[in-house]
């Protein structure tokens, strides 16, 4: 799929299915729409599904929220309801007793910065349960939290730090909260794509890292990322295609222009666009001028999800209060 940059399994299998006109085989797709939000259910099914669609085998569901950009206090704890719930659904269904939240990302850089602004208003108690010896309780579940910033401040792989972690705390569930890529930006701080399948820090800004999953970490994943931003190379070949079609309806069908227009193949405008952007490194990338507020706001939709979704006891009113 001439390298587009996104981690939204809703958007690679729209890649897939412009560039064949069929669905993509060994993947299954719900759809359900709702007055303020669209849910799109896509499972890879097997290693035909996860060859297609270039994504690991497990459940990856999309929360497509326009309102997400310009939400009130009643939008922004409906999504959190509405998230809270899909979290739960993936949940390994033996008993989690401890989790282990992860914000990912650099929090000197706004667009990168969601996982550890989350980080900050989850409900941490990993420290009570030690203090007064307990295993369970019916309220609060146990639950820790860090945010290990970036290999380029911290000189240590990511994926190395929580796995060091995970082996000292023995959580049974890690739930790991991170920035996105997409390809269109009106799903930019509008979006929450959650998945069972784990994730790579850095991937959507081509900087693939050890990824988060069972097999490396040794205990379920469940990912939650929204995303902030797209690759610069990706809106200029989608202005090219908008701009082709509406030139060639103003061509002579058989005349050598029109040829050549309808004849050049996407991965070719593609690669002229990362050949020009080339000088600038071939990775810029773009996002909203008032990106700092949609973080801010996305971020506390995330973290009250996170705290109704593993605190049996914790409902809406108490993680408002707690923000506050």
């Amino acid at each position: 799929m001439y390298n587009i940059r996104t981690d939204l399994a809703i958007e690679t299998r729209e890649l897939y299915r412009e560039q064949t006109n069929e669905e993509v085989p060994g993947v299954k797709v719900e759809r359900k729409e709702e007055e303020d939000y669209v849910i799109t259910r896509v499972k890879v099914l097997d290693e035909s599904g996860k060859k297609n669609l270039g994504k690991e085998i497990g459940d990856y569901i999309t929360i497509e929220a326009p309102a997400l950009k310009k939400m009130d206090q009643d939008f922004k704890d409906e999504m959190s309801m509405v998230l809270a719930k899909e979290i739960k659904a993936l949940i390994p269904s033996q008993k989690v007793n401890n989790t282990l939240v992860v914000g990912l990302g650099n929090w000197n850089v706004t667009p990168d910065a969601l996982g550890p602004k989350a980080i900050k208003h989850v409900l941490v108690t990993r420290h009570f349960f030690k203090v007064y010896n307990k295993k369970e309780d019916e309220t609060m579940a146990n639950v820790s939290a860090i945010s290990p910033g970036v290999m380029g401040i911290t000189g240590i792989e990511t994926g190395e730090i929580i796995k060091g972690i995970v082996e000292k705390t023995n959580p049974d569930l890690v739930v790991a909260v991170d920035a996105l890529a997409s390809r269109r930006m009106e799903r930019v701080a509008t979006t929450i794509q959650i998945s069972d399948t784990g994730i790579n820090p850095g991937s959507g800004v081509g900087n693939r890292r050890i990824g988060l999953n069972k097999k490396y970490l040794g205990v379920p994943v469940i990912a939650i990322g929204i995303p902030t931003v797209v690759d610069a190379a990706t809106i200029v070949n989608d202005t090219m295609d908008m701009l082709v079609d509406n030139m060639l309806d103003e061509c002579q069908p058989n005349g050598d222009f029109y040829s050549l227009l309808n004849n050049m193949k996407k991965e070719d405008k593609y690669g002229l666009i990362t050949e020009v952007l080339n000088p600038f490194e071939g990775n810029v990338m773009v996002t909203p001028k008032e990106i700092d507020d949609l973080i801010n706001n996305v971020s506390t939709v995330i973290a009250n999800s996170i705290n109704i979704s593993l605190h049996p006891g914790i409902d809406l009113k108490d993680v408002n209060r707690f923000l506050n």
